[in-house]
């Protein structure tokens, strides 16, 4: 058998506070111990994410904006109409040379397109000087694809000599509020810049690289910008919003590549806490998003590293990891201290060890990166309803798909993408090719309609004209 299941899932408990975990290797560490230089800025309170209560993680959600990585909700779901398929030369609105690759989303906010990449330093066919390595932020209009502004920032030294798989050195997607665009440039720092492409303030959050580079995305709660700093300081740190002060730090944080997700349980009152829930190695953490402390943890069974991001649905998280044995488990939110037997409801040995799931009712779906095989699986049990592998010289998938009008976009990085409804019955709705002789390593955005696919040559943009 390779679904595990547990019988017995204990009654979310209610209170909201912060609970240590026995078994836990983490530790908070109180504000001021972070390296920032201040600046000036609004906060934010408008955006869903953003509320004191978080966002409905489990609903597609029909926005103008595609502001985060993976969307409003951090779940790669929308119930935007779009289009199912295209080519070289049927559907593409507007493509545009970028100046330097990456793996990183775009993000759409307001009448702009937001986009990270590198230049200077291992661009592809061109090895140049660590010297001259720099990422940039762009900013593009929404409509044609238009570069409204670039922002340059020097690379602190030295970097990574060479990041395997050509994941590069712009890997973070941006994320974005009225009062600015926050970015994570690994050991360089997290940025805030204003719409204008203004630095703002730079944070410090750890010197430390690893040869697979870093590519978690700030997620935003409240008045805060957390990032997953597991590569460069082994630490989850919560920086203010408005001056980039460190507000909170949770250490022993490794092996972690995923970016977190905030999750809305619900008490016997039916009044709604957000935790914030992310993996590390050989654990599930839920965490006080406000205060940074550990609420909860649940173990996985999965002895690799956590690079896809979580999902959830009705207050029961889903994570895929690993590369053999256990390789995904659905846990309920909402538990005290370590909850691995009363709050673990599932695991299974089929998963992914890099793309993240779509979870959409009561099924959950996602792509194996190594065998290429497309899964949906129930979220209730975790049977698998079935596992297609797919054909068409199919090139591996890194980038996390994305649901929108009732399909599933899953993005090869060869640049084809396979189109399969929403359903728990495979179908082949379409199989679109975007090939340009470069990489798409990373995750397509929806906004208004169009999908949004970056590869390391281009920006393209998708939709009927």
């Amino acid at each position: 058998m390779t679904i595990h299941r547990i019988a017995a899932v204990g009654t979310l408990l209610l209170a909201f506070g912060p609970v240590a975990c026995g078994e836990s290797p983490t530790g908070v560490v109180p504000a001021g111990s972070g390296k920032t230089n201040g600046g000036a800025a609004g906060s934010d309170s408008t955006a869903a994410r953003t509320g004191d209560s978080g966002a409905s993680t489990a609903a597609a959600v029909s926005t103008k904006d595609w502001p985060y990585f993976r969307g409003p909700t951090g779940m790669g779901v929308s119930a935007e109409k779009t289009v199912t398929d295209w080519s070289a030369s049927k559907n593409i609105v507007w493509k545009v040379e970028l100046p330097g690759p990456g793996t990183s989303s775009p993000i759409v906010f307001g009448d702009r397109i937001y986009i990270t990449c590198y230049t200077g330093y291992n661009v592809p066919g061109n090895k140049g000087s660590q010297e001259d390595l720099k990422r940039h932020l762009i900013a593009l209009n929404r409509k044609d694809g238009s570069q409204v502004w670039s922002t340059p920032t020097e690379s602190v030294l030295p970097e990574q000599d060479k990041i395997r798989d050509d994941h590069g050195y712009a890997s973070s997607t941006p994320a974005a509020d009225k009062d600015g665009i926050y970015v994570f440039y690994g050991k360089t720092g997290a940025f805030k810049f204003d719409h204008a492409g203004k630095q703002v303030w730079k944070a410090d959050l750890g010197d430390n690289i690893h040869g697979w580079g870093s590519a978690s995305s700030p997620v935003l709660f409240g008045d805060l910008v957390i990032i997953n700093a597991s590569v460069e300081s082994e630490s989850l740190v919560a920086l203010d919003k408005k001056t980039g002060e460190e507000k909170w730090r949770l250490r022993g944080v490794k092996e972690s590549w995923n970016t977190p997700i905030l999750v809305d349980v619900k008490d016997a009152k039916d009044a709604v806490k957000t935790e914030l829930v992310f993996a590390i190695m050989g654990k599930v953490l839920g965490i006080n998003p406000a205060t940074g402390a550990e609420l909860w943890a649940a173990k996985t069974d999965i002895g690799w590293y956590m690079v896809p991001s979580l999902v959830a649905a009705d207050g029961v998280v889903y994570a895929l990891g690993g590369r053999s044995g256990v390789a995904g488990l659905a846990v309920k939110a909402g538990g005290r201290g370590e909850v691995t037997s009363s709050h673990r409801v599932w695991t299974s040995n089929f998963g992914s060890n890099v793309t993240s799931p779509i979870v959409h009712e009561g099924h959950l779906y996602w792509m194996n990166d190594n065998s290429d095989i497309a899964y949906c699986a129930k979220l209730d049990t975790g049977d698998v309803v079935y596992k297609e592998r797919v054909g068409g010289r199919w090139d591996q998938c890194y980038g996390s798909p994305v649901m929108a009008d009732g399909k599933i976009y899953y993005t090869s990085r060869g640049g084809k993408t396979l189109v399969v409804p929403a359903k728990p019955s495979y179908e082949q709705l379409a199989m679109n090719d975007l090939s340009d002789r470069s990489t798409f390593n990373s995750s397509p955005a929806v906004a208004d309609g169009r999908i949004l696919i970056r590869s390391n040559k281009y920006l393209y943009c998708l939709g009927e004209k």
